[in-house]
């Protein structure tokens, strides 16, 4: 039963790319395309948008997909990537690198190169969570059945009978 609680939640991954050369701004309008769609068209509507920051998202991406791919490993449940879907991604701003520009006069003009934080999350559908719950206890009953039978097959072979069981008469 302890098997079935633990699986019961929905797989959920994320991954953070800190410290990314672009403006926070230009992230956000690329982040927007993608907020809520299935990981698969995300990541196609990453490949063919025009935009640099495009690489860099899509990358972060495919960090997400595959964590939550060792995530489902490591608990032992399948995971149908197909049914992975953008729960939520944005864009944080990051530190602003200052740099100097020579100007007339031997003055000096300020300019900030501005970096970013893309963070991705990924998850499961519900549907297919509880899909995949279903299809666990189905098949922890199959082989409940299959175990007790193979044990009173046993039992019958070898000719041994079960112990009388203690109590009232």
């Amino acid at each position: 039963m302890a098997d079935v609680q633990t699986q019961n939640a929905q797989i959920e991954a994320h991954a953070l790319a800190r410290h990314v050369r672009m403006s926070p701004q230009k992230a956000r309008l690329v982040m927007d395309l993608i907020r809520g769609q299935k990981a698969q068209d995300a990541l196609q509507t990453l490949r063919f948008t025009l935009k640099r920051s495009a690489k860099h998202i899509e990358k972060v991406l495919r960090s997400a997909i595959a964590n939550a791919e060792r995530k489902a490993e490591d608990a032992g449940a399948p995971l149908d990537v197909d049914e992975l879907y953008v729960a939520n991604c944005f864009v944080n701003e990051g530190p602003r690198w200052k740099r100097l520009r020579p100007a007339p006069m031997g003055r000096a003009f300020r300019y900030q190169k501005r970096t970013a934080h893309l963070f991705v999350g990924v998850a499961e559908h519900h549907v297919a969570a509880a899909q995949r719950v279903a299809a666990i206890e189905a098949e922890a009953e199959a082989q409940k059945g299959v175990r007790g039978t193979a044990r009173r097959v046993r039992k019958a072979l070898t000719g041994k009978q079960a112990p009388p069981k203690k109590g009232k008469k």
